[in-house]
């Protein structure tokens, strides 16, 4: 995300995600000052805003996916992906796995947060899946730190292909 979209979103969206789902925040002060790689788990289509919430306004990049969608879903998650900078990642072809990897790196050399969630994908049953090596790739090429996050809640109120709940139960754990 760029920086100005970025401090769009710390002063118009901030204060409407806190109040409708962020319930508590906890080792904000363990974030550095400089770039570097955090990694979360990914249960819900709110850990992106959850992730988005403790990152702005500070330029921050998300890793996709863009397989597994077709019709005017993927036209639209095109369309948000390039507003807000995400790394578009087709699981599907080994040569795009490869291209993310070098922009990550990219990236994170000219002072960009990148955010990955280690198992690839969204976790279907709420539990933590098996880690892939992305998050230990992108250490090895950079030596930034990595940060770990942990989100609870999020899957309760939008569970993949559940409707959205409004509650203040988002609880992130840096």
């Amino acid at each position: 995300m760029n920086i100005i979209l970025s401090w769009w979103c710390r002063i118009f969206l901030h204060p409407i995600i806190k109040r409708l789902f962020i319930k508590k925040v906890a080792g904000i002060e363990n974030m550095p000052k400089g770039n570097f790689i955090l990694c979360s788990n990914h249960t819900s289509y709110l850990d992106e805003i959850a992730l988005g919430y403790i990152c702005i306004p500070r330029k921050f990049r998300f890793i996709g996916q863009t397989d597994g969608h077709k019709g005017i879903f993927k036209l639209v998650l095109y369309a948000v992906y390039s507003l807000a900078g995400v790394i578009q990642l087709n699981r599907n072809d080994s040569e795009s796995k490869k291209e993310v990897l070098e922009r990550a790196v990219d990236y994170l050399k000219k002072g960009d947060i990148i955010i990955i969630y280690p198992e690839g994908t969204r976790s279907r049953i709420g539990q933590i899946g098996k880690g892939k090596w992305g998050v230990a790739k992108l250490f090895l090429q950079t030596g930034l730190p990595i940060v770990p996050v942990g989100i609870k809640g999020a899957f309760k109120l939008l569970p993949p292909g559940g409707k959205l709940k409004i509650e203040r139960a988002i609880e992130i754990n840096i």
